[in-house]
């Protein structure tokens, strides 16, 4: 399967912002919070849902070339293919709700247990995303569109319930716990919405000839309008709604700052990509090694606890993300892939899948 470069730049940008707002909520002293605040406005459009936009794109690309294995070249089952997806995402939600944990006990809040940190929140959408993937786009967009409205209505709803014991109480925390983090039901779409993206670029070709280039580009201009239009309808649905994370035109309004920065970035790939190999290199590192970033970086959430003013915390943040980069870029040339979780994980959930399918061949045998 290709590996594009568009794809790795955007989720390493996501990853980036993720690195920076972190350190920056974890380590601003409580008096500056509004430049967190500000930050979060300008950028959070490409954090966790953005982590979770790209997410659905490389499952949707790795989802197609496995249906060609199975088809084309015969080199898989069905089962099998399904048994190592469900297996990734079953390992990573246990990663999750490990991470998860591990947050309740070091603030000792076992309400975390359950939190919509980005890593539970995209385990899910793996999980609930399977059987959908089969479905033509249309009908995924549909989907999307839904929950987004259903989850307006929902929160408003469940929110009165919220701390009660009860039914309503129950689902307000199954859906919505901590719901200043990312909720399911507003960023599971995000990576439906990423899957229709994967499909689309899954049918394009990628080659040096001039005449495959133009082609291309072409058929990339036709989507490119449509984050436009998007980022408008978010910004005037509810003025100002848009800068309110998690409100439905947020949602829209982020989602087409996600689809406008990709197309922008698959155009470049298609006309300078062999000339943006080395200037890719470090945001490649954050997104190839992405959900050992995530996991690691936490570690720093005491290093400068709310200590930094709103001018010193900038150099801090600056020198601390370069020196993380150079530290991935030198684990990359000696391990490479054996620092990766997400890597690591496939590998594990493919192993275990083929163990699966041996025993089925056996049994049926």
């Amino acid at each position: 399967m290709i590996r594009f470069k568009s794809i790795d730049i955007f989720r390493g940008i996501c990853m980036g912002w993720m690195f920076l707002g972190h350190l920056l909520e974890w380590w601003i002293r409580p008096e500056y919070a509004y430049v967190t605040n500000f930050a979060h406005v300008i950028l959070d459009s490409v954090g966790a849902s953005g982590f979770i936009f790209i997410s659905g794109v490389s499952i949707a690309l790795s989802y197609q070339n496995r249906i060609y294995k199975i088809e084309v070249l015969k080199e898989f089952t069905k089962s099998r293919v399904r048994n190592s997806y469900l297996l990734r995402a079953l390992f990573l939600l246990f990663i999750a709700l490990i991470y998860n944990l591990s947050i309740a006990l070091t603030i000792n809040d076992l309400s975390y247990i359950w939190s919509w940190f980005v890593l539970l929140t995209a385990s899910i959408s793996l999980l609930i995303a399977w059987p959908l993937l089969k479905l033509p786009k249309y009908i995924r967009i549909g989907i999307g569109v839904s929950i987004w409205i259903l989850n307006q209505f929902l929160f408003g709803f469940l929110v009165t319930y919220n701390g009660q014991v009860n039914i309503f109480g129950f689902f307000f925390n199954l859906f919505y716990n901590k719901p200043h983090l990312d909720p399911i039901l507003t960023f599971f779409p995000f990576f439906l919405f990423g899957t229709v993206i994967g499909d689309l670029i899954s049918n394009l070709k990628f080659d040096d000839s001039e005449l495959s280039r133009k082609k291309t580009i072409r058929n990339i201009k036709k989507y490119t309008i449509l984050g436009p239009i998007l980022i408008v309808i978010g910004v005037f649905l509810w003025f100002p709604d848009f800068l309110v994370r998690s409100s439905l035109s947020w949602s829209i309004y982020s989602l087409g700052i996600q689809l406008t920065l990709l197309m922008i970035l698959f155009i470049f790939e298609i006309l300078f990509g062999k000339n943006v190999k080395k200037n890719y290199k470090f945001l490649f590192y954050f997104s190839y090694y992405s959900f050992t970033v995530y996991l690691t970086h936490s570690l720093l959430y005491f290093l400068f606890l709310k200590q930094l003013d709103y001018v010193s915390i900038w150099f801090a943040i600056l020198i601390t993300f370069l020196m993380f980069g150079m530290l991935l870029r030198i684990i990359y040339r000696h391990w490479k892939e054996k620092f990766s979780l997400k890597i690591q994980l496939g590998r594990m959930s493919s192993f275990l899948a083929d163990k699966l399918e041996m025993r089925r061949k056996d049994i049926k045998n």
